[in-house]
């Protein structure tokens, strides 16, 4: 019993490294959205 306390602890542990992980990931790619470094993904809009 203490083998699978000790997988469902690790489990956490990656579940939230992952978690955290994409949302720096995804916050990044919003902050990268908001810049303007490159005028030609705005050519379309005129």
């Amino acid at each position: 019993m203490e083998f699978f306390t000790s997988a469902i602890g690790t489990l956490k542990v990656l579940v939230i490294a992952l978690g955290a992980g994409l949302g720096v990931w995804g916050v990044i790619n919003l902050l990268e959205g908001y810049g303007n470094d490159n005028p030609g993904a705005n050519a379309h809009v005129r």
